[in-house]
């Protein structure tokens, strides 16, 4: 039995794989590289005996050599493993990006409006020639190629490093800006934390934001969960889940009881599809949005520096409606490429980087 991490490589149909194991079992995750996509997180329940000796990294600086991955449904089968996320289960719900699950959401999360904004003197329209339907979300990054280009493995965790080049001017209409996109996993026994950062390699300004968009699961259907979020302020929007302009937007959950969380509340039978603002964060400086399942006292704490936080109680996904709950870190709010008062915090400018960090703890 390995001391530390180990890291293989197989296949999703033919979507390249990366399968991270923690030693005797404690731990697994797979991830696609097709948008750096968490597919599956798995951790133990109860306790797991000695904690072993912290041992000297072992550094990758190339991708591990390919060995079989096991299946997906395989990695469920090991009784003292517990699936804590609902991500895709095969290739063609990967392709078909249906529900985004745990996509990564970069250059902008959730919608831009009519598929146009206004960006340092120049309209640009992200479905051109498109009529009736222009809706548009999440970005290009859950969709792009990344490459595993380095990995550290010791007896406590594993990190991985993928990157996309993909993002290039001509590559995705409406947007001609060039970045480069680094997404670090930190993978421990029962913690999985999340980096995205983006640097600019072009010669102009760039928009840009980013998020993630993981739906989590403790019991089916999701009705009996205790929620508790650390807002102050929900986000107003039309029907078509787009912010009203300005101050409109900023409604104090004072004077919205019905998703007022901060006290834990469960969900019941509650339709959500909203973003809260005014994330009040801990002594650390991150914020920690607390999902609970008050049968068995299994909480995850879905965590993260700064941003937003959006609630998806999936009742509109084609597959295993209410059976997750999506708890979306995101960097800005939805139509933030339309609102003048993010424009300068968008900003990427030419040879910069910026990083959004998130992730989420389990507690048994």
């Amino acid at each position: 039995m390995a001391d530390t991490y180990e890291i293989t490589e197989g296949l999703l149909g033919e979507e390249p794989t990366v399968t991270v194991s923690a030693p005797n079992g404690r731990t697994r995750a797979v991830l696609a590289l097709h948008g750096a996509t968490l597919l599956s997180w798995q951790v133990t329940r109860g306790t797991t005996g000695q904690r072993r000796e912290r041992t000297e990294p072992a550094e990758r600086t190339e991708p591990p050599e390919p060995t079989e991955a096991p299946e997906l449904a395989e990695l469920a089968e090991p009784t003292e493993l517990t699936e804590l996320t609902d991500g895709y289960r095969d290739e063609t719900e990967l392709l078909s990006q249906d529900g985004v699950r745990a996509g990564l959401l970069a250059p902008f999360p959730n919608r831009v409006a009519d598929g146009r904004y206004h960006h340092d003197g120049r309209d640009h329209d992200l479905l051109p020639g498109r009529v009736g339907d222009r809706t548009i979300y999440h970005g290009f990054a859950r969709e792009a190629p990344f490459r595993l280009v380095g990995a550290t493995m010791t007896a406590d965790s594993a990190r991985l490093r993928l990157r996309s080049t993909s993002i290039r001017p001509g590559r995705y209409a409406g947007y001609p800006f060039a970045l480069d996109l680094d997404v670090e996993y930190a993978i421990g026994h029962r913690e999985l934390a999340i980096e995205i950062r983006a640097t600019n390699v072009g010669e102009t300004t760039a928009p840009y934001a980013s998020g993630w968009h993981p739906y989590f699961t403790l019991s089916r259907p999701i009705d009996d969960l205790v929620l508790q979020i650390p807002a102050h302020t929900l986000i107003r929007t039309d029907a078509s889940l787009i912010p009203l302009p300005g101050k409109e937007a900023l409604l104090p959950l004072d004077r919205c009881p019905d998703l007022d969380f901060r006290t834990p509340r469960k969900l019941g039978d509650a339709v959500i599809d909203a973003c809260f603002a005014d994330l009040a964060p801990g002594p650390d400086g991150r914020t920690e949005t607390v999902l609970s399942d008050p049968a068995t006292g299994d909480e995850l704490r879905i965590w993260q520096h700064g941003g937003y936080l959006h609630v998806f109680t999936g009742d509109t996904l084609a597959r295993d409606r209410r059976a997750s709950i999506a708890l979306e870190p995101v960097e800005t709010t939805t139509d933030a490429f339309n609102r003048p008062e993010l424009a300068t915090a968008l900003s990427l400018e030419p040879g910069r980087q910026r990083e959004f960090r998130f992730g989420v703890t389990y507690r048994p």
